[in-house]
């Protein structure tokens, strides 16, 4: 299995997120060659899903109608 190193990474949210502390929100980080890291805002420290770029492309077309 492959390591990632996240400590420095620029995580992200929608542009929708109203930036609510309560809001359930996914956060993803950009710039990590080979995998797409998404957390729960709600809680950074948490365990972070490392999934890769085409199922995350398929991912977005499907929630944006794009697919």
């Amino acid at each position: 299995m492959r390591e990632y190193e996240l400590t420095n990474a620029r995580w992200r949210k929608s542009t929708y997120s109203t930036g609510d502390a309560s809001e359930d929100c996914l956060e993803v980080a950009d710039g990590v060659p080979g995998a797409v890291p998404v957390r729960d805002s709600k809680l950074p420290t948490g365990p972070v899903l490392l999934i890769g770029p085409v199922a995350w492309a398929a991912f977005v077309g499907s929630v944006t109608g794009q697919n």
